[in-house]
């Protein structure tokens, strides 16, 4: 059997959807894929900080993370790049003009930089752990990076922004849009290249819309039983839920274990 590079998904794939907790089958079934002689990486939306522990715990040394952006081998971080900063930058200002709340990581961790109170207030704070950082002086252009931005603007709205679509955008919650990488795919071409990988021997898990953008025609994609109609209609392979064990059955039905 020819090597396999193996990208899974963390939040429905890796994990039961309505726990959070990883699948027990599905470490099990890494750690075969690894003792097969395959190649078992993430490839997630999240922050490196977000991913790194839930790697270590699935016993998985490669990550692909930041929607693209940010590179692990090895256990090692060796890229992480921003937003664009001249598109960011823009983005904020006129956000801010049309009166939009925003909070922006301005590095890999929980902080987030705010210049009002106006994004807690029009939404409330957020569901995940954050660390609220005031600066009534903040100056958007002079924020040396910037990773993330989250607008307070509903999707009735969001089309009012007309910078909208300059930089990556996922809707993980109904009040705000997170400005982000969106390029898994280009994460797992540089993976491949940096690792000695072929196209035609990767194989990805996913399944949700985020996902759609790393399902491929040159390689095998699979989604879960618990996926999108969107992704199960691009998949190569549509397999059991992942809290039924989805991610073993697949492997099992190509031989890979």
């Amino acid at each position: 059997m020819s090597k396999k590079y193996f990208f899974f998904d963390i939040d429905g794939t890796l994990t039961n959807k309505q726990t959070g907790e990883l699948v027990p089958s599905a470490k099990k079934t890494i750690q075969k894929l690894q003792q097969n002689g395959h190649f078992v990486c993430i490839a997630t939306g999240r922050a490196y900080y977000k991913t790194k522990d839930f790697a270590k715990m699935a016993g998985i040394h490669h990550i692909v993370s930041n929607g693209g952006a940010a590179l692990t081998i090895n256990d090692e971080l060796i890229e992480n790049r921003p937003l664009d900063h001249e598109r960011a930058v823009a983005l904020c200002l006129e956000a801010q003009q049309k009166g939009y709340g925003m909070l922006i990581a301005y590095n890999d961790s929980i902080d987030v930089l705010m210049k009002d109170e106006l994004f807690i207030q029009q939404v409330g704070y957020r569901q995940e752990p954050t660390r609220y950082i005031l600066d009534r002086s903040l100056k958007y252009d002079q924020i040396e990076q910037i990773y993330k931005i989250y607008i307070a603007i509903s999707c009735e709205d969001e089309d009012k922004l007309d910078l909208k679509d300059s930089l990556g955008h996922i809707r993980f919650m109904d009040e705000y849009l997170t400005y982000q990488h969106d390029a898994k795919d280009e994460g797992i071409y540089k993976m491949l290249k940096r690792v000695g990988g072929q196209i035609e021997d990767v194989v990805v898990f996913g399944d949700d819309y985020n996902d759609l953008v790393m399902f491929k025609k040159e390689w095998t994609n699979i989604a879960m039983g618990n996926a999108c109609d969107a992704l199960k209609s691009q998949a190569t392979f549509v397999t059991k839920a992942s809290s039924e064990d989805g991610i073993e059955y697949a492997c099992q039905h190509f031989g890979w274990i």
